[in-house]
């Protein structure tokens, strides 16, 4: 798969021209000398500045186990020492739930978390009764982990959604378009998911209660292995997420979530609420400014740095925040 090797740096300049625009119409009065500081310069080009007062903070920035969590949690650590705190990184922790407890035990100081998998894992939402709208969403998670003395920063612009991947091949062979058109032949057909899919409602468990969809056999898998079970021919439908660029790739097909199962899967950085207050204001503004970049394309491009063109997280990270101008 050939990508457009300048698609991050396009996608930042674009949303600071988006922003640009966005300004009145009234002549801006001439910068003072005061004014023009390197700082200022830095923070009005979205670029991330260094506070020496940020160094007494020590962040521990934590990951999920797949590739799209190992990225972000790569980004949030290096974005935020570019600001000027001390930050370390514990990758690839687990499932959500092994997430959650390293947070709450204080192994970590904060990991990215899917607003999505939140209200239906963590806080026992039905996913039909989830909103639709991401914002309405991460409103919902937000005051639901308050309630636990955690912070839920503002999500991020892209969504990785859980999808219902078949080949070309098998929708074809059964005339698949939407999931509920494996009611059909669920009984003849192996599901391939992550571990925690069974008592997920935005898996397994769904699939079983909101489609009615019993299948021959389900078997758990590595998330590094979702696809590689699909062109191999060991599944016939897989549990993927939209951000993975193997979807591309291999041709595959996701089909039509259409009883509304999955709700929105914005990430969000979670943090303890007095941790958050201790690292003061610049905490959230370099938050905001790692995130306004990664929209789809630019999430599935570096997934793709990592998943195809096998290079290590951090590096991806590092190109992710040069490349954008967040950090120079």
């Amino acid at each position: 798969m050939r990508r457009a090797p300048y698609l991050l740096a396009t996608a930042f300049a674009s949303l600071a021209l988006g922003l640009a625009a966005c300004g009145d119409e009234e002549e801006p009065a001439p910068a003072t000398e005061t004014e023009a500081t390197p700082s200022a310069t830095a923070e009005a080009s979205g670029q991330i500045t260094s506070n020496p007062d940020n160094a007494k903070i020590t962040l521990t920035i934590g990951s999920k186990n797949f590739t799209e969590q190992k990225v972000l949690g790569e980004i949030y650590a290096q974005g935020l020492a570019a600001a000027g705190y001390t930050t370390k990184t514990d990758l690839n922790l687990g499932d959500q739930d092994a997430a959650l407890a390293a947070l709450k035990g204080g192994e970590i100081s904060a990991y990215p978390e899917y607003t999505g998998t939140a209200l239906t894992v963590f806080f026992k939402k039905d996913a039909g009764d989830l909103p639709k709208d991401p914002q309405a969403a991460y409103e919902e998670v937000k005051a639901d982990f308050e309630k636990e003395g955690l912070t839920a920063f503002p999500p991020t612009p892209f969504t990785s959604s859980n999808e219902v991947a078949v080949t070309k091949e098998t929708a074809e062979k059964y005339n698949l378009t939407n999931i509920s058109d494996l009611s059909a032949v669920a009984g003849d057909l192996t599901l391939y998911g992550t571990s925690e899919c069974r008592k997920r409602m935005d898996c397994l468990l769904g699939l079983e209660e909101i489609y009615g969809l019993k299948f021959k056999k389900f078997t758990p898998v590595s998330p590094d292995q979702r696809h590689e079970v699909l062109s191999s021919g060991r599944a016939d439908v897989s549990i993927v997420y939209t951000t993975d660029p193997q979807i591309k790739r291999n041709g595959e097909v996701l089909l039509e979530d259409d009883k509304g199962m999955f709700p929105p899967y914005n990430p969000v950085l979670v943090m303890k609420a007095e941790t958050a207050e201790q690292a003061g204001p610049d905490l959230a503004k370099t938050i905001d400014l790692i995130q306004k970049p990664l929209t789809d394309d630019a999430m599935q491009e570096l997934d793709a740095r990592v998943d195809l063109d096998k290079k290590d997280p951090a590096e991806v990270a590092k190109e992710y925040l040069a490349e954008t101008g967040l950090v120079k």
